[in-house]
């Protein structure tokens, strides 16, 4: 992708997504079949899905055994290391700070005051998302948290035109952790990925070796279920 497309997303956008996973390898076989994927190598030992040819997400193997399985949204920023700092003014924290990878852009991690994890991308050759909102695709990030409030005050400081900007249409929203998982649930961001057939995904994940966590459900935004895949990352699958 030689065409540098930074500013696609404005500040605030969630703009990417990973999985941190074991086994790689068994990442592509199960979201290759659920989603339609197709794989190349990428930065390091990372690969980028894609669908029809575009770069839609990314698996990276687990550096440490002791990290959780998980999927990871990214928001767009100009600047990481300008918003790490204001992060951390906010109540945030930053847990992995700015890196660059080639050229292709520079990834950070922090948490919110509630303690969700959520990726930083400042793009480099690599925009993000080249597709989404289309089925096997992102299409929504949901927060589940103790505070809605504070998290609503949080981000709607650090993101305020992405989320309630006069023209934003937000691919994010905020909901208490004990409307879906049990109270003791840690908050967690949730990525969510577009499905035409809620019912066949569903028979998909659990024929792959996934398993349903809660749902299907109707939210806001459409008919959801939450799963796991082969290796316990949770993801959900949305039907508008």
């Amino acid at each position: 992708m030689a065409e540098n497309r930074a500013s696609v997303y404005g500040e605030g956008v969630p703009c990417w997504v990973d999985a941190q996973l074991p086994d790689v390898a068994a990442g592509e076989r199960f979201y290759g079949e659920l989603f339609g994927w197709a794989f190349e190598e990428a930065y390091g030992t990372s690969v980028w899905a894609r669908l029809e040819g575009e770069p839609v997400a990314a698996l990276a193997p687990k550096t440490d055994g002791r990290m959780p399985t998980v999927w990871t949204v990214y928001f767009a920023t100009p600047d990481a290391e300008a918003l790490c700092r204001r992060i951390t003014v906010a109540g945030g924290q930053v847990v992995m700070a700015p890196l660059r990878l080639g050229d292709l852009g520079t990834a950070a991690l922090a948490a919110d005051p509630g303690g969700a994890v959520f990726g930083l991308w400042q793009p480099g050759r690599h925009p993000g998302f080249v597709r989404r909102h289309a089925p096997g695709t992102f299409v929504w990030a949901e927060l589940y948290t103790r505070d809605t409030e504070r998290a609503n005050d949080f981000y709607g400081g650090l993101f305020h035109d992405a989320l309630f900007g006069t023209d934003a249409e937000p691919d994010f929203g905020r909901a208490p952790v004990s409307d879906v998982f049990p109270a003791e649930m840690p908050p967690h961001f949730l990525v969510h990925f577009r499905v035409d057939d809620l019912q066949d995904a569903l028979g998909a994940v659990q024929r792959l070796g996934g398993r349903v966590q809660a749902g299907p459900f109707e939210a806001s935004y459409g008919t959801v279920a939450v799963v796991t895949d082969n290796q316990g990352a949770s993801f959900a699958l949305l039907r508008r």
